[in-house]
């Protein structure tokens, strides 16, 4: 069996090409994932009705917070994959992977054996309402049996990921995305099967996912190549894999929550001003994609150089990745400047709704840069390990932006939020950028630079 040619050591080559095609897939999967998210809400609430709309709305709140557990896992483990790898120590690159993929089996069945019989009891206390708690309760214990499936797939992901390839897992997860769309339809539109088709379509296609990476790896992927009978689990490993993990899923945690507390603010001011944000959310949930990608790119990039000690090609990386950032920022800017009453329109025929939009990118719209350089910053702290950091700054970020939301947007309405925005992306760059600064110091200081 051969080595994949996917499979990029990042520690050699041109980096702005390898920083490039690192993040184009990313943007591709990000960019599908969105349109499935719209088209299921579409289907469900077209051929299942309201009530299984709002039901399925009640769980992905709790599938977002098992989510951003499992990706809080798979990203500590890929920043140690990607060390080991650079490092050439594929014996550790090896048991990392048999670790993370027990720890993923054990969450998911200790979420299972949890979660099935407590289903009832956990809506109740949400205060579902009690016509939509049944279809809530059918869906969400459909998705905790193929959690499993959700787990091994992201896992996995982030094992090519760690070794340079972010090309294979999103081909399948756009692959997986397509059988969705097709069996919610055939499902919940053709079957009839309401909330337990959409279910079933989401862990079929999970689990098609999955099967398929594994066999990627099997089959062309020697270096992450191990048997199933040879799971176990490295206590040092874990430890610090869940020390990574959980400081990553806290600071993804950190942003949900800071940003219901300020659309709450921001539904105070009507249901003009809260559709104007949904919308605006929306558009700008698009346009920095780009940036989280070169981010993710970074981090990638960062650890497998960090691990083979090439330090100095490490700050060369980040030079260069952080002026991609600021190209994507400035590009999102012009665009977001030149179009936003067009591209607001794209989502409301309501004229009020639109100029409050277009009220909102006049503040926001000039500082795109800012968020774009943040990412940047983030994805070099997660790639040298310092994850208390980047969760320090989503803490700062989102800290000033909810304080600054609550004064400034009685004031000035939905302005206020974006004003709030720049404000929290500044004050998480006055930090940082000299901690950055002094790490890199520190860095080339004590250990030797390879020439």
């Amino acid at each position: 069996m051969k080595q994949s040619s996917t499979v990029r050591n990042l520690t050699r080559g041109p980096i702005v090409r390898q920083l490039v095609q690192f993040s184009v897939p990313l943007i591709l999967g990000d960019l599908f994932q969105l349109s499935y998210n719209m088209v299921d809400t579409i289907v469900i609430g077209r051929f299942a009705g309201s009530v299984s709309l709002a039901a399925v709305g009640t769980c992905d709140q709790i599938m977002t917070l098992l989510i951003l557990g499992v990706s809080g896992l798979c990203i500590g483990a890929s920043v140690l994959m990607g060390r080991f790898f650079g490092a050439g120590r594929n014996d550790l690159l090896l048991s990392e992977l048999k670790t993370t993929v027990s720890l993923g089996l054990i969450f998911s069945f200790v979420i299972l054996v949890l979660g099935f019989p407590l289903t009832g009891l956990l809506f109740r206390l949400m205060a579902v309402q009690p016509e939509a708690l049944p279809d809530a309760a059918v869906y969400m214990r459909v998705i905790f049996i193929g959690l499993p499936f959700t787990c091994l797939y992201n896992i996995h992901a982030a094992a090519l990921r760690s070794v340079g390839d972010s090309g294979t897992p999103v081909r399948y997860l756009i692959l997986s995305t397509l059988l969705n769309m097709a069996m919610d339809l055939l499902f919940v539109a053709g079957f009839g099967w309401g909330v337990f088709g959409a279910g079933l379509a989401t862990v079929l296609a999970q689990a098609v996912s999955a099967v398929l990476c594994i066999l990627f790896i099997r089959r062309r992927v020697a270096v992450l190549r191990f048997s199933w009978r040879d799971l176990r689990v490295d206590k040092a490993l874990a430890r610090q894999t869940l020390s990574y993990g959980g400081i990553t899923a806290l600071q993804q945690c950190a942003q949900p929550i800071g940003n219901l507390i300020i659309q709450g603010s921001v539904n105070l001011l009507g249901v003009t001003a809260a559709a104007a944000f949904s919308a605006a959310r929306k558009i700008e949930d698009i346009g920095l994609l780009p940036g989280r990608s070169v981010s993710s790119a970074i981090t990638a990039f960062t650890a497998q150089n960090t691990g083979a000690q090439e330090y100095r090609r490490t700050e060369e990386g980040f030079r260069k990745a952080i002026l991609l950032e600021a190209g994507c920022g400035f590009l999102v800017s012009a665009a977001v400047l030149f179009l936003r009453a067009p591209l607001m329109s794209l989502f409301t025929a309501d004229s009020a709704v639109t100029e409050e939009g277009v009220r909102y990118f006049s503040i926001i719209g000039f500082c795109y840069l800012l968020p774009c350089l943040t990412n940047g910053f983030q994805g070099y702290f997660r790639g040298t390990g310092r994850m208390a950091l980047s969760l320090l700054g989503t803490l700062t970020q989102i800290s000033v932006r909810v304080i600054v939301t609550l004064l400034a947007v009685p004031r000035m309405g939905i302005p206020g939020v974006g004003l709030a925005c720049v404000a929290g992306w500044s004050a998480m760059l006055l930090w940082q950028i000299p901690l950055r600064r002094s790490i890199r110091n520190r860095m080339l200081s004590q250990h030797p630079v390879k020439d």
